[in-house]
Order: structure tokens, then sequence, then C-alpha cells
């Protein structure tokens, strides 16, 4: 079981954004959904390792969160709310947040609990530096892109009055590909960390 604690960055000179943020991964497939846990900080409970990618990516993309990933045991029966929630992937979670917030210059997640979560976290770190380093224009073309999808290119070139060769740059210069790739390597490395 994977929990994410996640806490908001400048939370003394900048307005909530619990919220937001709440928004934001309102989709996430989590078994008990995110909500605020306590202050400037959400927490949720998921199983899946693609979902904890994802969120991941979602908070990094933001700018404005530290992300703490915790793997490791949640008590049954699940609780209604992870504020209730007890269990080692708990703990696990917190130091992994309050790693986070020490991360200097590299993307603010933290990977904490079993064998293989050091692994993990420097994929999704280094997956994260490319994700936090896009510009605007390169959101504008790769929002509009299907992983894995033959012929999107092109279509995206035209819905948006640029030449395939200007999509083309916009997709190398982000490391679009290989996020996606490195995405499915940082779900494999979460699951054998957490035993399956």
């Amino acid at each position: 079981m994977f929990v994410l604690t996640i806490d908001q960055q400048a939370s003394q000179r900048n307005p909530d954004q619990i919220p937001s943020l709440l928004a934001l991964l309102q989709n996430v497939p989590a078994v008990v959904p995110f909500e605020r846990s306590v202050g400037d900080e959400a927490q949720g409970i998921l199983d899946s390792a693609g979902a904890v990618v994802e969120a991941v990516m979602r908070c990094l993309r933001d700018g404005s969160w530290y992300v703490g990933i915790g793997i490791g045991t949640v008590e049954t029966p699940l609780p209604p709310s992870p504020r209730e929630g007890r269990g080692d992937a708990f703990v696990a979670a917190r130091t992994a947040v309050e790693r986070a917030k020490k991360t200097g210059d590299r993307a603010p997640v933290a990977v904490e609990g079993r064998a293989g979560a050091a692994e993990a976290e420097a994929v999704l770190a280094l997956t994260g530096r490319h994700v936090m380093a896009r510009s605007t224009a390169e959101w504008r073309v790769l929002d509009r892109l299907q992983p894995g999808e033959w012929g999107t290119q092109s279509a995206v070139a035209r819905e948006l009055g640029i030449s395939p060769q200007a999509v083309s740059k916009a997709v190398h210069r982000a490391a679009w590909v290989e996020e996606w790739a490195a995405r499915k390597a940082a779900a494999v490395l979460l699951q054998m960390a957490d035993g399956r």
C-alpha cells in the first residue's frame, strides 16, 4: 500500500492551496481519497503504483508541493479518512515528506519504506526534474499529445497552427517520450518495493 503525504511549499507566505491540490488529484485512483490531513498538508492512500506516479507528476508540474511517498502496511479495515489511518506506510510517508523538504535543487519528492524505495525515488526525481523545467509553450503542445499514439504530433501541429517540426522540437526538448518510459519504470520499482 502507498500513502502520499503532500505538503505545501512556503505555506506561511502564500494562501492556502489545499483546495486546488485536492481538485488536481480528484480523479487519481485512490483507495482512500486525498483530503486535508492537517493545516497545509493532504494525504491519500493508494494501491496502484501507476496512480502514485501520476499524482507525483501532477504535484511536481504544479510546483507548489513537497511529496512524500510511504510504502508499507496500512491497518485494515481501511479508514474512511486518511487522518484515521495507521500503519508503517503512514510513518514512512511522514519521514519521506520531511526529507522531500530538504532536496535542494532537485525535485521535491522522497520515497521511504522498503527495499527498492531509493531506486523508485531516483527515477521519480529525474523524471520530475524534466516535468518541472517545461515551459508554458511546451505544455501547450504536450497536453494535447497521447502517449504511445502515432500521428498525434501532426494533429497537434494543425490544431495549434504550428509546424510539425515545432511540435517535434517541443517533444524532444521536454523529454516527453522519456518521461512516459520513466513513469513505467518508476511504477515497476514502486510495485517491487511494495512486494508485488
